[in-house]
């Protein structure tokens, strides 16, 4: 007994050090704001840069932006957007320019290859995401201290969703970043006092304009996010007067001019059904009905937010009761109206994706850290601080699931990421036992550890490895090892839009008798089989009295469609016509 309570005494100290070792140094980093930029800098790039090179791309989303981009750059056309031979008209034009610009930077480096390489095309989102998370920071300034506003900046640095869409080459990082910034100068222009509030050039500029940038990106959801939150501030204060330094007239017609000359051109180029598809389908069918398979009841961003928003969701949900208490607050009452009407807007509409709600998650990390400084979380109730507990489970439960993915699709246990999935939890663990006596910044500030080491061992260590998972990588190898040109290779029934971008614009989806009559016409040529369609594909073949060989057979597991697969790849021996 003399032994272990020493011992049980060092391993307790050790755990709260911890924690208040990482408070010390967010509390040199707040010290300016050079200081507290470079750490979210530093915290965004370790979160967000694991597997961004080496991620194969992900279907669909990524691969059709990315494909519908290098169509962009292969036809020179960068007004209308195509996606393999169909037109693609669902959003507006902003995130394929950005990748286009990157891609072409690539290119002045790496050279024509720069068009194949998957992560050219996240750049924007990863420099999107980034920004966002500084944007958090410069935003929360108006509700709390230069300390306060670090720590909501390294919420959104730790986020999950965030570093998911950090690492994809579509629209939704770049969003938040519009939306951020449109409402860092809102705050602004609300903190006013009534006295004082008058036109303001700089406020303005920013405001509007990345209103305007946000509009180019998604079309309708910053206008949206942005003004059920001034409709809801205008309704609760009974006047609209806030808005004034952000010069509306002028602004909306510095708005209108960066937006409508391709708007207009679009309308022009594709006699309009760009408009007909893209709001009459995609926008108004979102709304009404689940579409692609992603409806989902009420309810649903609630139970979603605990793991894409984890680990900062802790502390949010700590801080609900505060948040009630203080609803009359003029600070309080800016960020639940920036939350509570779209929350609920998009709680009733019927598609439901998690990165939908992502705009608000940097309201909800600024609530959480008013509530910690006007010491709401100082000394939370037994059930309250039992939260802390989700950190390290959360991290369990991902760890056992990519442990049975792994053995699942063949690729062993991975045991090479285990050690930092334990050092993890291990981590994960400290936070939560620290939580009570070491405070809830010291704390959290261990569970964002944790969570980095978590995301290493994830998207570096693991998804990588899962070979299963990338078919599309694979089958585009066999390609390049037997060197036919896209078009001469067909694929059926498997037609995921990676497919396009590894292999080429020019590759055919058709039925096994076009993919027979493709390899008829002789030379380097080849048919992605599903072993289920094999038989139809033989029996086309003999018809044509076709002359080829199996060269490969690639099974794996198709994520989109949640079942396994087996492809056959067949080569001609007919010669060229």
């Amino acid at each position: 007994m003399a032994i272990s309570e020493p011992a049980s005494g060092q391993r307790r100290a050790f755990v709260l050090d911890l924690p208040r070792r990482f408070v010390r140094i967010l509390d040199g980093a707040s010290a300016r704001h050079g200081r507290a930029s470079l750490l979210l800098v530093a915290v965004s790039l370790l979160a967000f840069l694991p597997g961004f090179f080496q991620l194969s791309p992900i279907d669909r989303d990524e691969a059709r932006f990315a494909q519908a981009t290098k169509q962009m750059l292969e036809s020179g056309n960068f007004v209308d957007i195509r996606f393999h031979t169909q037109a693609r008209h669902k959003k507006p034009i902003g995130i394929y320019w950005l990748q286009a610009a990157t891609v072409k930077a690539g290119e002045a480096v790496i050279g024509p290859s720069a068009r194949g390489s998957i992560w050219l095309y996240r750049l924007p989102s990863l420099f999107a995401a980034i920004g966002a998370v500084l944007l958090t920071y410069w935003t929360a300034l108006v509700f709390v201290s230069r300390r306060g506003a670090l720590l909501a900046g390294l919420m959104m640095a730790s986020c999950v969703l965030l570093g998911v869409e950090a690492r994809l080459a579509k629209t939704d990082a770049v969003l938040l970043f519009t939306i951020m910034a449109s409402f860092g100068a809102l705050a602004r222009a609300y903190a006013l006092p009534a006295a004082g509030r008058k036109g303001d050039l700089k406020l303005a500029a920013i405001f509007w304009t990345a209103l305007a940038a946000g509009i180019l990106v998604k079309g309708p959801m910053a206008p949206l996010f942005v003004g059920l939150t001034v409709a809801a501030l205008a309704i609760v204060e009974r006047s609209g007067a806030f808005l004034k330094p952000l010069k509306p007239l002028a602004g909306l017609a510095w708005c209108l001019l960066l937006v409508l000359p391709w708007f207009v051109a679009i309308y022009y180029v594709t006699g309009g059904a760009f408009y007909q598809h893209a709001v009459g389908v995609d926008m108004l069918g979102k709304v009404t009905e689940g579409q692609e398979g992603h409806w989902g009841p009420p309810g649903t961003y609630f139970l979603a937010a605990w793991g894409t928003f984890w680990p900062a969701v802790v502390l949010v949900a700590m801080a609900v009761p505060f948040a009630w208490r203080a609803r009359r607050d003029e600070k309080v009452r800016f960020l639940l109206c920036w939350v509570v009407p779209s929350w609920i807007a998009f709680e009733v509409a019927a598609t439901k994706l998690p990165h939908y709600v992502l705009p608000l998650y940097p309201a909800l990390a600024i609530l959480a850290v008013m509530a910690l400084e006007r010491g709401a979380l100082a000394r939370p109730g037994s059930r309250l601080a039992a939260l802390a507990r989700f950190w390290p489970v959360f991290a369990i439960i991902v760890s056992l699931g990519l442990g049975f993915g792994f053995f699942w699709l063949g690729s062993g246990f991975g045991l090479a990421a285990w050690p930092l999935l334990l050092l993890a939890i291990v981590l994960l663990w400290m936070a939560a036992l620290a939580f009570p006596k070491g405070g809830a910044e010291g704390a959290f500030l261990t569970a964002v550890c944790g969570a980095l080491v978590l995301y290493v061992a994830v998207y570096q260590a693991m998804l990588p490895q899962m070979r299963a998972l990338w078919i599309s990588e694979r089958l585009a190898a066999v390609v390049r090892e037997q060197g036919c040109p896209a078009e001469n290779v067909a694929s059926f029934p498997y037609q995921e839009p990676s497919l396009v971008f590894l292999v080429g614009t020019k590759i055919n989806y058709g039925l096994p008798n076009e993919a027979a009559a493709l390899l008829k016409k002789g030379g380097c040529a080849l048919a992605f089989i599903d072993d289920r369609f094999t038989p139809s594909f033989e029996k086309h073949a003999a018809t044509l009295e076709l002359k080829y060989h199996a060269v490969a057979t690639i099974s794996g597991f198709a994520y989109n469609g949640g079942r396994p697969v087996a492809i056959t790849v067949f080569r001609s021996d007919e010669a060229a016509q």
